[in-house]
């Protein structure tokens, strides 16, 4: 019988007073602050957003609760920007649409920072439920920076995925690990896709907990997706949103792991899902799969980060995706 889980892979968005708050202390601060270096009265405003954060996401009914990845103001890019061995350089787009992020260059050998850690131990405190870790995928990862030090894309990546497992190994107890691979899709990795699934394997042997490589905005190509499903993972997600027709083609040829996330809330618009429009959407990619496939664990969540809404819509997303399958129980 397949358990259905409600989660979210987290970069949730600010709330707006409080991104006034941090915009005027940041402002008072001299130099570049990035994450990483803030002051204690920056991160009192922070923590006070990651308690309310997941008070609402409890208050929802969500099964797994994320820390929600608010000081990761380079979004993906985040647990590279921290380290010592990056430096942060230009304004770039982050995938196709209209935010941002500064690039981050490696200048330098990646170690482990710790700093993801940190915020999730903090969670743990905080958190009355199950725990979900989130991080950016190891090609997502590699995608998005600029390699200074290395000198080759095969070795890059690989760095990549080892220094992801060393952010992983200090992790609090966490039931899932969601890393997020846009990447994968937007820019397919071809020659290095065994070698990204490879990468892959590193991050998801360093925990415990189930790992589901959670993909979106557009369907995988076969190649990418043929050498996903080698890699040592749990479930992989799927964005039914953007493409649900060339998602159910590929599933059907290729079959899927133990475990799928379906990305069925829309996490870049504002129209708001019915808990009913949540569990039909589910139920379509169900009825389309072949009889022999048939997932152990359903995880229904939105198709993408959350910080592309505004926070009212991000909370009414929460309630309904919360209440899709508690309605059902009741």
């Amino acid at each position: 019988m397949t358990e259905y889980v409600t989660t979210t892979p987290g970069l949730y968005p600010l709330p707006d007073e409080e991104k006034d708050v941090l915009a005027d202390l940041k402002g008072r601060q001299k130099g570049d602050l990035i994450d990483g270096d803030e002051p204690p009265d920056v991160r009192e405003v922070y923590e006070g957003i990651r308690a309310d954060a997941i008070e609402r996401q409890e208050a929802a009914g969500l099964d797994l609760i994320v820390e929600g990845q608010h000081r990761w103001d380079d979004m993906l890019g985040h647990p590279l920007s921290v380290s010592d061995a990056v430096e942060t350089r230009s304004i770039e787009r982050y995938y196709d649409n209209n935010n941002f992020y500064r690039d981050p260059a490696v200048v330098g050998e990646l170690e482990p920072t710790g700093d993801v850690a940190v915020e999730l131990e903090a969670a743990s405190d905080l958190a009355e439920g199950d725990l979900q870790a989130v991080l950016p995928g190891p090609y997502s990862l590699f995608d998005l920076a600029t390699d200074e030090y290395y000198g080759d894309e095969a070795v890059f990546l690989d760095a990549v995925g080892e220094f992801l497992a060393g952010e992983v190994d200090p992790f609090p107890d966490h039931t899932t690990l969601f890393l997020l691979e846009p990447s994968l899709v937007v820019n397919p990795p071809g020659e290095h896709a065994a070698r990204a699934s490879q990468a892959i394997d590193l991050v998801a042997n360093a925990t415990d907990a189930d790992v589901v490589v959670h993909t979106y905005f557009g369907a995988l190509d076969e190649e990418t997706y043929a050498h996903l499903l080698d890699a040592d993972v749990d479930g992989v997600g799927y964005d039914l949103v953007a493409a649900p027709e060339a998602t159910v083609e590929l599933l059907g040829e290729y079959g899927i792991p133990d475990s799928v996330a379906l990305g069925v809330i829309d996490g870049q618009n504002t129209l708001v899902e019915s808990p009913g429009a949540i569990r039909e959407r589910v139920e379509w990619f169900e009825d389309r799969l072949p009889e022999a496939i048939d997932p152990d664990t359903v995880y229904v969540t939105p198709n993408t980060e959350l910080f592309y809404l505004p926070v009212s819509k991000f909370e009414a997303k929460l309630d309904a995706l919360g209440s899709a399958y508690t309605e059902v129980e009741a």
